[in-house]
């Protein structure tokens, strides 16, 4: 027994990810190379830092994995290393054509912000050994998101001359925004709730248009949560963060229910709070006015109008199928192209083929996370994954919708690629969530009936 214990079996799953790794590696160092012969025509050391540095780090959590974690999905890290490194590229690229170096630039702390969040995401996988231990915290969890909500309310804390009060600042060191870690704290009280309530909110009601429709009583928890999220429209001025939080819990209503009304509900509630929003909030009107009417002269040219949008469009245009190459556009006159519209800064040097090559990406992410959801056999580790993959699937859907001007524009960041180390710190934390959920579906045995 002991000389079969110290046989060790091919880890096929880490193997499979160790290659994927190193072609996403391969992208990310090929795509900083380019930006650098596109936009200086000479190739700078600085490439084998940034590049080496994701590597390295990516490659510290696939050796973490091997050890902790070796049944873990294979396919999460790579796809997260490729797009946070196209990120770094496109960001990189908008610091060359501003030329702003050192400190400065937000490629350098992109890459910092990297590596804070990937040592999260190791610390998060070696401490994590069993993700039904946070089945216990479930309304510790609630609370924090809560707190982390109000944080920017504190005096001395929220950031002063932002748009949103979503900010917090740390003295002159840096800023945070702490919604990005609220969305999962919440997803686990989300999850942890709805085990405990399921079969009352999957009780029989009225039957009405050959749709069951749950009790008065169990739409408590749906309005509260919907009036969690307008209170967040209204005090705070972020309309993304309360449609994600909403849709974040009507999808894992869902889930754990099975029953359509709470999508109809949940659509229902979305369209009451718009319609309140627009006539109430002066700032909603004014990006629906953006959305809307778009193209009209005054509407550029007024003060917070729709010039933002109409560059990005632009842009976008001027990409057209295959983009202008790295280095060969100028997604610099877009106001904010490293963070907010990095969308169509991609969009223009990389083309609509580039462009639907990053949401494919995104589509497999999700599709993933989705997958480890619906194999676990315990409804927590089930909801959370499927809750934190839904707000991956969101974020990009209200993102990408808003810079090409499907629906109106909100605050929110496109996940892992945008500049901006809060969004990115709780987007690798959900990837290190995501590989213990994972690895922990598939360690459970099986049940064999027959």
């Amino acid at each position: 027994m002991r000389a079969l214990k110290k046989i060790r079996m091919p880890q096929k799953q880490r193997n499979r990810e160790f290659w994927l790794l190193l072609f996403a590696c391969l992208i990310s160092g090929s795509a900083l190379t380019l930006v650098q012969l596109g936009a200086l025509g000479t190739i700078d050391p600085m490439i084998l830092v940034i590049g080496g540095g994701l590597a390295v780090l990516v490659f510290a959590l696939h050796v973490v994995l091997r050890v902790v974690a070796s049944d873990a999905d294979p396919f999460v890290l790579p796809i997260a290393t490729v797009l946070t490194g196209l990120g770094i590229a496109m960001i990189y690229r908008i610091d060359i054509a501003l030329k702003y170096t050192g400190w400065d630039a937000f490629s350098n702390k992109q890459l910092a912000w990297t590596a804070i969040s990937i040592a999260g995401a190791i610390a998060l996988v070696i401490a994590l050994r069993n993700y039904r231990v946070l089945y216990r915290f479930t309304y510790i969890s609630g609370l924090a998101g809560i707190v982390l909500l109000i944080l920017p309310f504190i005096p001395g804390l929220g950031a002063t001359g932002a748009n949103a009060d979503v900010w917090v600042s740390v003295g002159s060191l840096f800023s945070f925004q702490p919604g990005e870690l609220a969305k999962i704290c919440l997803a686990i009280f989300f999850a942890g709730y709805l085990v405990r309530t399921r079969e009352s909110l999957s009780s029989v009601g009225k039957k009405v248009l050959g749709i069951t429709w749950p009790r008065m009583r169990e739409l408590g928890p749906v309005l509260v949560v919907w009036l969690i999220s307008l209170l967040i429209i209204v005090t705070q001025r972020d309309l993304g963060t309360g449609m994600l939080i909403f849709g974040m819990f009507i999808a894992m209503l869902y889930v754990a229910t099975g029953k359509t009304s709470w999508v109809l509900i949940g659509l229902a509630g979305v369209a009451v709070g718009v319609f309140f929003a627009t006539r109430v909030l002066s700032y909603v009107q004014g990006r629906f006015t953006n959305w809307l009417h778009a193209f009209e002269p005054e509407v550029i040219a007024a003060d917070g109008g729709s010039y933002q949008l109409v560059e990005g469009i632009f842009g976008l245009a001027h990409g057209g199928l295959i983009g202008t190459g790295w280095g060969g556009g100028r997604p610099h006159i877009t106001p904010l192209a490293h963070s907010d519209y990095i969308i169509p800064s991609l969009g223009e040097e990389l083309g609509i083929v580039g462009l639907f090559a990053i949401l494919c990406l995104y589509m497999v992410f999700i599709s993933r996370g989705l997958r480890i959801g619906l194999a676990g056999q315990d409804d927590f580790g089930k909801l959370l994954a499927t809750g934190l993959s839904f707000t991956i699937a969101l974020q990009v859907f209200i993102m990408v919708g808003g810079v090409t001007r499907v629906i109106p524009l909100t605050g929110l960041t496109t996940p892992f690629l945008a500049a901006g180390g809060s969004s990115l710190v709780a987007n690798w934390l959900i990837v290190a969530l995501l590989l213990r959920i994972s690895d922990g579906v598939r360690r459970q045995p099986r049940v064999v009936i027959g």
